[in-house]
């Protein structure tokens, strides 16, 4: 990126952070725009919906872990699920996040361990 892409970039407006209940009917009003932004739940601190420049929406949970790490797991995308579920799951990680537990971080564990295919690999050699 050069200079002048940064200067512009950084002068450019940031979106305003926008604030509502999570509703069925809210979230169905929401608008893409230019790039992606947040609609913050005013009932549940830390969830909130993210409504994509192609019209995609999804939810999501923000928490720190005891480590102070910022995680953002996805909880589901809108259509999928109601806002009422999506914030069931919400209070559930966000309960688990003050108990120490990592949802976000659980998931990357998976991904991370090996495959069947690999495991039939190693044990073939």
């Amino acid at each position: 990126m050069s200079d002048v892409e940064q200067v512009e970039q950084a002068a450019a407006p940031k979106p305003k952070t926008r604030r509502a209940k999570l509703t069925k009917k809210t979230v169905d009003a929401a608008q893409p725009k230019r790039e992606r932004y947040a609609i913050w739940d005013t009932q549940l601190i830390g969830f909130h919906c993210r409504v994509f420049p192609n019209g995609r929406k999804a939810y999501y949970a923000r928490y720190r872990t005891p480590s102070g790490k910022t995680r953002c797991p996805k909880l589901g995308d809108h259509g999928a699920i109601t806002p009422a579920q999506a914030r069931e799951l919400a209070r559930q990680a966000l309960a688990g996040a003050k108990r120490g537990h990592d949802l976000s971080g659980e998931r990357q564990q998976v991904r991370r361990e090996p495959t069947i295919n690999e495991l039939a690999a190693t044990r073939a050699n």
